[in-house]
């Protein structure tokens, strides 16, 4: 019996995903609750586990495809079809010459009788009479999939992505980067069903070998890992894969390709003493690559903050010295009774949490036309990851002490470094705390995490000399930096908030005695 590999229910904000890694092919036998494959939303990734005990009997979305909820992305054999489906796997590897050729025909009958499909600029805006072709993401003769970005086109407001209206290739570009271009123009044809292979002859040796050689890739390597090697012209059997059972992973391939750089560049710098200019050429190579869904949205809610917030900072400063000896007398003592290390970030909630309480205006957020505030406290944590700044949320830290901050911002920070985080985790807040501070950031204008009115950046402690009764004296003191929007808290609030903070930071024991 087949049981359908499903994408999980998204949440409400989120319309689809992306597949990011498959973990395991067609034909490999599979455990219950094994992940299969990652998938990637704006927010968190999500695993999705095999139901039952079986073999992988198909793969409906390849990686780098939009899905969404509920949309089957491959199927598992369970029983004795897995059986049957696991005998089946050396006789369709045996026959794969055969398979190989037949696709290779069905693919040449293609591209011979093919429809062309213009490519057109879509409807601008009323307020928009052209745009301008900024980027071209495919050349002319190379295959594309349905709905694959093939070019970006720029207007005074917004760019705007036209993808492939059909899987083929494609055959003519009409308008290059830089052109002015209106609405409903076209700008280049696409032929379907065409393959990038078509308008080129080989021999019928040369094409078995090198359908062979696909094969063999397919074997160690993923969709998005191929269509690397082939970025490269490279094949799989060319870079040593690290990944699970010797699979190429890209990372592979990146090493791979950087190793090759380097050492063509140290040829040439050996014989280019008279052709300096060419190596010096070589060394300004780039490198184009999509943004992550992350990416993007991060981009999205950084430029939603800066464009319809009226945002301000405020700045003050702080002595470290007395939260600096409290952590040095006692956290020995702390790690060992409570397993977690006594850092920083407790205090900071701490000491937020209690401003909070004192400014509810910093603690609300706009809805339209109304202003809500919240009296409660979940409190966002940036936390830099592989994949870009996440904010999960630490909730009611009006009821945690400082050991339970403490494990809690560890759990966060550890799952984010993973890409664990829940959609749940990452949902909600009322305020953020950034430390640029541990990247070594001196002083910084931190942006709004909407729809949160305010975000405070914690930054670098380093000693100054200071003015303290009459004297100079070298203390350790952290600038604070509060930005908030001003459409709702007033210059008032938001420098009583940050004075509360610097007070509190500046005497712990009010924190711990909750004066």
């Amino acid at each position: 019996m087949a049981i359908d590999i499903k994408v999980p229910q998204l949440p409400e904000s989120v319309a689809d995903a992306t597949i990011a890694t498959w973990h395991v092919k067609p034909g490999d036998k599979v455990e219950r609750d094994q992940n299969l494959v990652d998938i990637e939303t704006d927010k968190v990734v999500l695993e999705v586990v095999a139901e039952a005990d079986g073999v992988i009997g198909e793969i409906i979305a390849e990686e780098g495809t939009t899905v969404g909820a509920e949309e089957v992305i491959g199927k598992i054999e369970e029983g004795d079809a897995a059986k049957s489906g696991s005998d089946n796997k050396a006789d369709s590897k045996s026959n794969s010459d055969d398979s190989a050729e037949k696709k290779q025909k069905s693919a040449d009958n293609a591209s011979g009788s093919g429809e062309k499909i213009d490519v057109k600029v879509p409807q601008l805006p009323e307020s928009v009479s052209d745009a301008t072709i900024a980027t071209w993401h495919v050349k002319a003769g190379e295959a594309v999939t349905r709905d694959q970005n093939l070019v970006d086109i720029e207007t005074d407001k917004v760019v705007l992505e036209v993808v492939a209206p059909a899987d083929g290739v494609l055959a003519e570009i009409k308008h290059d980067e830089g052109d002015t271009v209106g609405a409903d123009d076209v700008i280049g044809i696409v032929e379907a069903g065409a393959s990038a292979g078509s308008s080129k002859t080989a021999d019928s040796s040369d094409s078995k070998a090198e359908s062979s050689s696909d094969e063999g890739d397919a074997d160690v390597a993923g969709p998005a890992v191929r269509r690397l090697l082939g970025e490269h012209g490279l094949k799989a059997s060319d870079v040593k894969g690290t990944g699970k059972g010797g699979r190429v992973t890209k990372e592979d391939v990146e090493k791979h390709v950087k190793g090759q750089q380097q050492s063509s560049s140290s040829a040439s710098s050996a014989s280019a003493s008279q052709k300096a200019a060419p190596a010096a050429a070589g060394d300004r190579d780039q490198k184009r690559v999509p943004m992550t869904r992350l990416r993007k949205r991060i981009a999205e809610r950084l430029l939603q903050a800066k464009n319809d917030t009226a945002m301000l900072t405020t700045f003050n400063e702080i002595n470290m010295k007395p939260i600096m000896d409290l952590r040095k007398k006692y956290k020995d003592i702390f790690e060992e009774r409570h397993g977690t290390r006594l850092g920083f970030m407790g205090f900071y909630v701490k000491a937020v949490t209690e401003a909070l309480k004192r400014f509810p205006e910093v603690n609300a957020s706009i809805d339209g036309d109304d202003i809500v505030y919240h009296n409660f406290f979940d409190i966002s944590i940036a936390v830099s990851t592989p994949r870009g700044l996440v904010t999960p949320v630490l909730r009611d830290t009006d009821r945690m002490g400082l050991a339970d901050i403490e494990n809690g911002i560890r759990e966060l920070a550890i799952k984010g470094r993973d890409g664990k985080l829940t959609l749940d985790e990452m949902q909600g807040g009322n305020f953020t705390i950034t430390n640029g501070g541990v990247f070594g950031s001196l002083l910084s204008t931190p942006i709004l995490n909407p729809p949160q009115s305010a975000i405070l950046g914690m930054h670098k402690i380093q000693e100054r000399p200071m003015v303290v009764d009459g004297k100079i004296e070298i203390l350790p003191m952290m600038y604070l930096a509060l930005s908030y929007d001003h459409r709702i808290i007033d210059g008032k609030e938001s420098v009583g908030f940050l004075v509360t903070v610097k007070e509190l930071l500046e005497d712990p024991q009010r924190l711990i005695l909750d004066v």
